[in-house]
């Protein structure tokens, strides 16, 4: 996404690959060195880039056409196999038509299939509300014992897919259709279940993922210009959370705002407000699609009508720093 007219940031976002593009790439170096290492696509292969693999590998790669919920019980077979199966589709569809299977096949059994869910959220652009995923966050992190990733850039992407095949266990991840914004690079470390911390501001924390950590970046330098000590958690783990990031963040900043390209019910942002409600309550706000499909735009002016660019989240941090200015509120001490 590119930089608001809006925001005075002293920095441009330098745009790399889209992460379904590095997810492509990871798969195909994880073929020749991991020979159990198979892969599944719905009939989008050149879109979820999985199409690199079957380039390299085309006896280990698998083609179910239009049949998501049958790929996610071919893929479940193949893990009970021994095999180590990525399956590939747009997020609405594996998620949404293939739901079913993930929690019967996949999360019930608990086996060690993983599930990349392409073209999440509303940057797709013009494909419009039937191709857009804005729920699939909440849907993978309700099945029991998956893990849930969404990278913020290509390195991020790259080093994710890895962890995947590490990780023992059925893992979802979200990537998506634009470019993304490099933020990160090859020397970086990623550890499911551990977030990245841009910054040691103190007023106010901001908890974000996928494309939402650069906008979250670009509010950030506006917001350090006007004098507000701010910091950026990439919570490219949505599940496990990192608690412990979420903690620091309330104790160490007293606020928060939670920025997601998913509908505000049952993502990221529902997800930092349960663990800060429970290990130390601090006033929030949440930048997210509230409670509505989007329709077909370019992915600029989606992204800044359903308010999940820059400029929203700078106005999200000064609601909520002056609730922090009132907070804790009458009587809170006395009735803990």
């Amino acid at each position: 996404m590119g930089t608001s007219t809006t925001v005075k940031a002293k920095f441009e976002l330098k745009m790399g690959l889209a992460t379904r593009e590095a997810y492509g790439q990871a798969l195909a170096e994880l073929g020749k060195t991991i020979p159990n290492v198979v892969v599944l696509d719905a009939d989008l292969a050149k879109s979820t880039y999985s199409y690199k693999f079957a380039k390299e590998f085309p006896d280990r790669f698998f083609t179910v056409g239009i049949s998501e919920a049958n790929m996610v019980g071919i893929a479940s077979g193949l893990a009970l196999s021994g095999k180590i199966p990525f399956a590939s589709s747009f997020a609405v569809f594996l998620c949404d038509k293939g739901y079913d299977q993930l929690r019967m096949c996949v999360a019930y059994p608990r086996v060690n299939a993983k599930f990349c869910g392409s073209h999440g959220g509303i940057s797709i652009g013009e494909d419009g509300p039937s191709q857009m995923a804005i729920e699939d966050y909440a849907l993978m992190c309700a099945l029991p014992g998956f893990t849930v990733l969404v990278p913020a850039d290509e390195f991020a992407g790259r080093a994710l897919v890895k962890q995947m095949a590490e990780y023992e266990g059925p893992v979802y991840m979200r990537t998506g259709r634009p470019k993304a914004p490099i933020l990160y690079s090859a020397a970086d470390g990623f550890e499911i279940g551990k977030a990245k911390v841009h910054g040691k501001g103190r007023d106010v924390a901001i908890i974000a993922c996928g494309l939402e950590v650069g906008q979250s970046l670009l509010a950030q330098s506006q917001l350090e210009e006007e004098g507000i000590s701010t910091r950026v958690v990439d919570m490219h783990t949505l599940k496990p959370l990192d608690e412990q990031a979420v903690a620091t963040a309330a104790l160490e900043c007293g606020a928060i705002v939670s920025a997601e390209e998913h509908v505000l019910e049952g993502g990221l942002g529902s997800l930092v407000a349960k663990a800060a409600a429970r290990l130390h309550p601090v006033p929030m706000e949440f930048v997210g699609i509230e409670n509505t499909f989007a329709e077909s735009a370019t992915p600029d002016q989606l992204m800044e009508k359903y308010g999940l660019t820059a400029p929203h989240i700078v106005n999200a941090v000064k609601r909520v720093l002056k609730r922090k200015e009132a907070w804790p509120p009458a009587g809170w001490q006395r009735s803990r």
